[in-house]
C-alpha cells in the first residue's frame, strides 16, 4: 500500500495525470459542440411544412363539395388495427388530442400509434412476461403467484403510453415556461416598433429558437393561425391550449381582451411580461429553497463515509502498523 502510493505521488507520475486529463477535457470542449446537431433550421422547416397543411385543409374545408374532403388520412396497418378494432370509440377523445397536442405530437399519426400502443403493449407485456416466468427463469413461485405478477405488468403496459405523453407534456412545459418571459419581452418591443402582431410573433418565434425549440413551433402556429382563421381569438385560445400553461392562458385572454375593447396590446404585454418574469423568478427561489433537504441524503450516503475514511484513515494506519 505504501509503494502504490508512494508511486502515485511522484511528481513525473501526477504531471502524467494532470496532462491527461487536460487533453481529455480540451477534447470533450472541442467535440461536443461538433457532435450536437443545431435542430433549429429542421425545426422551423417543419413548422413551415405544417402552417402549409393548415392552410391546405382550411382551403380544402371551405372548398369542400358534395361531401367530399381533400383532407389525407395516414395509411398502413396501425390504421387498418383503428378501424378493425374499432378503437376511435375507445380512445379518440377530445382531451387524448389535447394532450397530444401539449406534447408536441401533431396529426393524425401519433394519435393513431398512441391508440394501438394503449392496445397491444398490455398484451405484449403480460405474453412475454409469463414466458419469462414460466420458460425461462426458475422462480420457485407458484402458478397463480406469476400469472398476478403478469397481469400486474400488463396493467402498468396499459398506462405506459399515458406516462409518456405526459413526460413529453413536462419537458415540453418546461421549455416553454423558461423562456416565455423573455419572448414576452421581444414581443413587446416589436408591437411597440410599430409591427403588426403576426408579424410580431413570427420575428419572435425566429429569434426565440435557439433557448427554446417548443415555444418556437408554438408561436409560428400561432402566426399561421393567425393568417388564415376568421376570429383571431380562436388563435390565441389553440396556443393558451396546446401550452396548457397558466401565464399562456393568461397572455392569451389579455390579447383576446386587448383586441375586443381596443385597449393597447403593449400595456397588457407589459403587464404579463412583469407577471411571468416574477413566476420564473419564484419557481427560482422554490428550487433553491428544496434543495438544501435534497442534499442531506446525498451527503450522508455519500460525503460522510469519505470525510470519516480520509480522517480516521492515517490515525487507524499508525495504529495498526499497516504498511
Amino acid at each position: 500500500m505504501t509503494d502504490f502510493i508512494a508511486a502515485i505521488v511522484r511528481p513525473e507520475v501526477l504531471v502524467s495525470l494532470l496532462a491527461a486529463i487536460a487533453i481529455f477535457a480540451t477534447a470533450l470542449v472541442l467535440l461536443i459542440p461538433s457532435m450536437s446537431r443545431d435542430r433549429l433550421p429542421s425545426r422551423m422547416r417543419t413548422m413551415a411544412v405544417e402552417r402549409d397543411k393548415m392552410r391546405a385543409s382550411r382551403l380544402a374545408d371551405l372548398n369542400k363539395k358534395d361531401g367530399i374532403s381533400l383532407r389525407q388520412t395516414p395509411q398502413g396497418f396501425m390504421l387498418e388495427i383503428v378501424d378493425k378494432f374499432d378503437l376511435r370509440s375507445s380512445f379518440d377523445t377530445e382531451e387524448v388530442r389535447d394532450r397530444l397536442k401539449m406534447a408536441g405530437l401533431r396529426g393524425q399519426a401519433p394519435l393513431v400509434a398512441y391508440m394501438v400502443f394503449r392496445l397491444f403493449l398490455p398484451v405484449a407485456l403480460t405474453l412475454a412476461t409469463l414466458i419469462y416466468l414460466f420458460l425461462i427463469a426458475n422462480f420457485e413461485y407458484p402458478p397463480i403467484v406469476n400469472i398476478g405478477i403478469s397481469l400486474g405488468l400488463g396493467y402498468i403496459g396499459y398506462y405506459l403510453p399515458n406516462v409518456f405523453v405526459q413526460n413529453q407534456i413536462g419537458k415540453r412545459q418546461q421549455s416553454v415556461k423558461s423562456a416565455f418571459p423573455d419572448a414576452l419581452d421581444m414581443l413587446l418591443i416589436c408591437v411597440q416598433s410599430g409591427m403588426s402582431v403576426e408579424a410580431a410573433f413570427q420575428k419572435v418565434a425566429s429569434e426565440i429558437g435557439p433557448q427554446s425549440l417548443e415555444l418556437a413551433e408554438e408561436l409560428s402556429l400561432t402566426t399561421a393561425e393567425l393568417s388564415y382563421l376568421t376570429e383571431r381569438r380562436q388563435a390565441y385560445e389553440n396556443l393558451a391550449r396546446r401550452t396548457g400553461l397558466p401565464g399562456v392562458k393568461g397572455v392569451a385572454t389579455a390579447l383576446i381582451q386587448a383586441e375586443r375593447y381596443g385597449t393597447p396590446v403593449g400595456s397588457a404585454l407589459r403587464v404579463m411580461a412583469k407577471e411571468n418574469r416574477d413566476s420564473r423568478m419564484m419557481d427560482a427561489e422554490k428550487k433553491a429553497a428544496a434543495l438544501p433537504p435534497k442534499l442531506t441524503v446525498p451527503m450522508i450516503v455519500f460525503f460522510l463515509p469519505v470525510l470519516f475514511v480520509v480522517i480516521i484513515g492515517p490515525a487507524l494506519i499508525q495504529v495498526f502498523g499497516w504498511d
